[in-house]
């Protein structure tokens, strides 16, 4: 570094110094590292899986290898990219210092949730190379249970390891955000960043061991012969949709509420303006959480399920819009009037919007019972969670990679770069997923390896938009290479944000604070 302060960079030096930490700071660069590389993984699989639906019929691969590709695609991408995601890397950096402590409640804990993560991913990935799994990310039985070869169990197996990596994130990021606060520091008090944080911990301790029991449940069945979820031995299949959608659907939130929360930080210190509405913003992240708990049957209103908890899931799930409305009017009203700045951060702010209200907004549609009929299992539901996740999550991911950076390595991260980036990504992610809410309109069933010559056109538009989001990702590790090597200084607070991260020195010093702060104010004072 060419920092010649003492921070958490030259602590210690060398490899096994970084495989031993208990910095939190240092493990949420490992997160990193990891998370990024899953992430390049899965892209490559999705770029592969819009290659092969450039034209129907055979494009590249036989129907067996799509369905492999689709599925890793879709496992690596949420269990190990867009669920740890943001509170893995961001999450572990700055919430100790935005609320004024040393590190984590449980720094151990917190490096073993890493090597979890690791194992899980690296016996998930071990089916890649002994026996491929084709069963789509979700695992519906009874195909994943008795139509299937051995693969499914190791593959099943790491995302069971991964789980534990969620839970104990989870339990660390609560305790940290009860027991070490800086005095003054209120729960009325703290960053939205941090009420994202700690209403995502909520999920991932109360849902993950749902997931969790249910994957073991589907090994014993496969291994043991036991009938839970196999027709033939008595079992019912239906019973391990509610399980998984059980989780899977509080897991939708444990990938947009960390997002959010970035939103949160990014319209503040860009708009120059106190934020609108922190209490309401705060508590719809609690309310979204526990709402996100009663919406699960919303996934299986073809599958039998009685008319009246069909109404009863309806309902409740259009319930959801209340709180995520609550955000989105009071980022706008933060904006209104404000001294706007549109860096990059901004524009990733923006977009997310912008993709986030299209993915709610669609996702009425899907809500209501008469309408899923015609939509579910098309290219209508891709659209739609793509437009939420991806479009959500990893727009929020970008500009809190370009925001933090400074603070991670004391560099200034290139505007141009970051812009140029968010153009690519922005305009490819319209590209590519607009025309799939026409392609399940419709009528083309998603999961498909081939289609009618109808739907080309469409499909044809949808892969060049993929290669575009591709290109915007990949100037966007240009920029991180870009920064590291050639970036500026950053000094302590580059973009004038007021929460605690930006008193301290860049990079932070190993032990954050050379004495604890004590707040007397709210975190986004600017007057």
């Amino acid at each position: 570094m060419a920092h010649e302060q003492h921070n958490y960079l030259n602590h210690q030096k060398g490899i096994w110094s970084w495989l031993t930490t208990l910095d939190h700071k240092r493990i949420g660069i490992m997160y990193f590292v990891a998370i990024m590389s899953f992430f390049f993984l899965g892209g490559v699989f999705a770029l592969l899986v819009r290659a092969e639906l450039f034209t129907p019929g055979k494009t590249l691969f036989s129907a067996d290898v799509y369905n492999r590709m689709m599925t890793y695609h879709g496992a690596i991408m949420v269990f190990m990219v867009i669920v740890p995601g943001i509170p893995a890397i961001f999450g572990n950096f700055v919430l100790p210092i935005m609320i004024g402590a040393k590190d984590v409640a449980f720094p151990r804990l917190n490096l073993m949730s890493w090597y979890m993560l690791m194992i899980g991913a690296a016996i998930t990935g071990s089916t890649l190379f002994l026996e491929n799994v084709d069963t789509g990310w979700t695992f519906y039985t009874p195909y994943s249970s008795i139509k299937t070869g051995l693969g499914v169990i190791p593959m099943v197996l790491g995302v069971f390891i991964i789980g534990f990596s969620s839970i104990l994130t989870g339990l660390n990021f609560i305790v940290t955000t009860h027991k070490l606060r800086a005095p003054g520091m209120t729960m009325n008090r703290i960053p939205l960043m941090v009420w994202a944080l700690y209403s995502t911990a909520i999920l991932q301790v109360l849902a993950t061991p749902v997931l969790a029991i249910t994957l073991l449940l589907l090994i014993a069945e496969k291994t043991l012969g036991v009938g839970i979820f196999d027709p033939q031995l008595g079992g019912d299949p239906v019973l391990f949709q509610h399980f998984f959608w059980f989780y899977s659907h509080p897991a939708v939130y444990i990938m947009i509420l960390p997002a959010m929360g970035v939103i949160s930080e990014l319209v503040a210190t860009y708009s120059r303006k106190v934020i609108f509405g922190y209490t309401a913003i705060a508590y719809s992240s609690l309310a979204i959480a526990g709402v996100s708990f009663l919406v699960w049957g919303h996934h299986m209103f073809v599958s039998g399920q009685s008319e009246f908890a069909g109404v009863l899931f309806s309902f409740i799930t259009m319930l959801v819009g209340v709180p995520t409305a609550i955000k989105l009017f009071n980022w706008i009203a933060t904006m209104y009037k404000g001294s706007i700045r549109l860096d990059a951060p901004m524009l990733f702010a923006i977009g997310f919007m912008f993709l986030f209200t299209i993915g709610g907004l669609t996702g009425v549609y899907l809500a209501s019972t008469g309408m899923d009929v015609h939509f579910h299992d098309t290219y209508f539901v891709v659209a739609h969670f793509h437009y939420v996740m991806v479009g959500g999550t990893l727009m929020a991911l970008m500009g809190a990679l370009i925001y933090w950076f400074p603070k991670v390595t004391g560099k200034i991260y290139s505007d141009l770069l970051g812009r140029i980036s968010w153009v690519f990504i922005f305009s490819g992610f319209n590209v590519t997923f607009f025309p799939q809410f026409i392609l399940g309109n419709m009528g083309m069933p998603r999961r498909y390896y081939d289609y009618l010559p109808t739907f080309t056109e469409l499909n044809q538009m949808s892969t060049f938009g993929s290669w575009l989001i591709g290109t915007g990702f990949l100037v966007g590790l240009f920029g991180v290479i870009h920064a590291l090597l050639k970036g500026k200084e950053a000094g302590n607070n580059p973009f004038g944000g007021k929460t605690l991260e930006w008193t301290i020195p860049s990079p932070p010093p190993h032990e954050n604070f050379e004495k604890t702060p004590v707040l007397t104010g709210g975190p986004y004072e600017y007057r």
